[in-house]
């Protein structure tokens, strides 16, 4: 397959890709990978960022996965990647697609069964990072009485 070839949906590691949008957006659309890894992954392979992901050939394809695949072999910093210092290993990862979901779901998991504040307020489903609870996020919990509660109250009374 030739570069002028264009193609509407291009898979990339184990993802199917708009082939019109610009490549750092398109990459950004696979789960683990954003739009600053996606510009440090087009500067290693030396693609022009303007490029239509369409317009890929086979070989840039599979630089593109082997790079997303493994970032600190191309030397990608330790700082950009999702997983740094993972608890298991010990090493820098990089994890996407389906991996990255099921490793927080394990962390998360694994902060309940510890008991530790963050899963504490995991499991009752409140907010996780210090946010205001009072007045924001109230929706679908009992926000306090309703008014037609009230009018059903003056009418029976």
């Amino acid at each position: 397959m030739s570069a002028e070839e264009f193609q509407h949906i291009v898979r990339i590691a184990g993802t199917d890709l708009d082939g019109t949008l610009k490549i750092n957006y398109a990459l950004a659309n696979i789960n683990g990978v954003g739009i600053p890894l996606a510009n440090a992954i087009i500067r290693k392979i030396n693609i022009d960022p303007k490029t239509r992901v369409g317009f890929l050939t086979e070989i840039d394809v599979e630089r593109l996965e082997d790079v997303i695949t493994n970032p600190t072999r191309h030397g990608i910093p330790g700082w950009m990647l999702n997983r740094a210092k993972d608890t298991e290993t010990g090493k820098d990862l990089h994890l996407i697609g389906a991996d990255l979901a099921l490793r927080i779901k394990t962390d998360i998991e694994e902060m309940k069964d510890v008991k530790s504040w963050r899963g504490y307020r995991h499991a009752y489903g409140l907010r996780v990072r210090g946010q205001r609870t009072k007045k924001t996020g109230r929706s679908g919990k009992a926000m306090g009485v309703k008014k037609k509660d009230l009018i059903k109250r003056e009418v029976r009374e």
